[in-house]
């Protein structure tokens, strides 16, 4: 973060937003980060698209046309082998989703706490920055003080010297 001060005024250029959650970059996922689950991840991730159930309604409605139709007979009436397929992709689709929700939970976890780690921080610098403006506040009353005191004398010394220079002007005219 490179601070730059011109005419008293602060300006942050280029600041860092996630120096906060680099403090948790070491956490590994709970799956490691292998091609495996990352792979898994990301087709875990593609089973909620629209593109993926969109695809799906295409091929479940093509298989079951060609079949009434008899342009083709593979699997007929009450098609056993598209359920057999449902149920392989149950199969794995379900874990897949599982390992891609734990691993969203732990990054969520270590974004969580370093969000909270960032409001305590901000909570005791604006703890430091309210003590010394209280400080500030009370130096100014004290020079404040001063200043009324010193104002005081001010007006009590001009006063004399008004006095003493007319004590001296009427002894010097007569």
């Amino acid at each position: 973060m490179a601070i730059t001060t011109k005419d008293s005024a602060r300006t942050i250029k280029n600041p860092d937003h996630l120096r906060f959650h680099r403090l948790h970059q070491h956490l590994a996922p709970t799956f490691g980060e292998s091609w495996f689950a990352l792979k898994a991840e990301a087709f875990a991730r593609f089973f909620g698209t629209p593109f993926f159930l969109g695809a799906q309604t295409l091929i479940v409605l093509v298989w079951i046309l060609l079949n009434i139709t008899g342009v083709s007979h593979f699997d007929l009436y009450p098609f056993i082998l598209l359920n057999l397929a449902f149920s392989l992709q149950a199969a794995y689709a379900a874990p897949l989703i599982l390992l891609a929700q734990t691993r969203q939970a732990e990054r969520d976890k270590a974004h969580a706490e370093a969000d909270a780690l960032h409001r305590e921080d901000l909570a005791q610098a604006n703890e430091k920055r309210l003590k010394v403006a209280a400080e500030q506040a009370e130096q100014m009353i004290k020079l404040i003080e001063m200043n009324t005191e010193l104002t005081k004398v001010t007006k009590q010394l001009t006063e004399r010297i008004e006095i003493i220079t007319e004590q001296l002007h009427k002894h010097l005219v007569e």
